[in-house]
């Protein structure tokens, strides 16, 4: 009797613990995909980390469909579908969504070319000296020069 007693907890303690990691297992799939979602409601908080009621409903979803056996992929596909690709942090990589990816690097590219065609042409001016060529003032820049100092001197 004591051998069946025993046996009995020892099998209702092990499924209890199988359940247990399998809810486990379950949190963390949810969780990592609802980081990869958008709120449609915040728009700047993935569904994780949103409070609002249609990102508790999206978790859910999420749970439901891990718990009936999907796959994240299928997952992430089933909610593109119905929401678009708005809903996903990180846009695909095909389409116009090219445009989205490449316009910083293009921005950057662009700043920098700029940068580099202004710092050259500042070069090439302090090599070249002041605008009249010798840096040094002519006779007819000098007496004109005196003659403002001299003015401003009676002033």
């Amino acid at each position: 009797m004591r051998l069946i007693v025993a046996a009995v907890f020892c099998l209702s303690a092990a499924a209890t613990q199988a359940a247990q990691v399998e809810e486990a297992l379950i949190d963390a799939q949810t969780r990592e995909i609802s980081k990869g979602l958008r709120c449609l409601v915040c728009q700047g908080e993935n569904v994780w980390e949103s409070n609002s009621t249609l990102a508790q409903q999206m978790r859910g979803v999420v749970r439901e469909r891990l718990e009936a056996g999907e796959n994240p992929e299928q997952i992430r596909a089933y909610l593109q579908s119905r929401y678009g690709d708005f809903v996903l942090m990180e846009p695909p990589k095909r389409g116009l969504h090219w445009v989205l990816w490449l316009t910083p690097l293009a921005l950057l590219l662009v700043g920098a070319l700029l940068l580099r065609r202004t710092l050259l042409r500042w070069r090439d001016q302090s090599a070249a000296g002041p605008a009249s060529g010798s840096g040094r003032l002519t006779e007819a820049e000098r007496r004109r020069i005196e003659t403002e100092l001299a003015r401003l001197g009676d002033d």
